[in-house]
């Protein structure tokens, strides 16, 4: 809902979260793309934009 609605940094933090509790990068992909499919391709984007930033942000540390 939060990457539909372009809240950027609601959706980054939440999805920190969700990887924090065990969800996979590959299931958060896979709600992205479901996300692209019910949102449109602009809003599907720019979550996965997002969660590459978050994905970086994870792997320096």
């Amino acid at each position: 809902m939060l990457g539909a609605l372009n809240r950027s940094r609601e959706f980054k933090l939440h999805l920190k979260g969700a990887l924090t509790n065990g969800c996979s990068r590959e299931e958060i992909k896979d709600t992205l793309m479901q996300l692209a499919i019910y949102a449109g391709i602009p809003a599907g984007v720019e979550a996965f934009r997002l969660a590459r930033e978050v994905f970086a942000e994870i792997d320096k540390t």
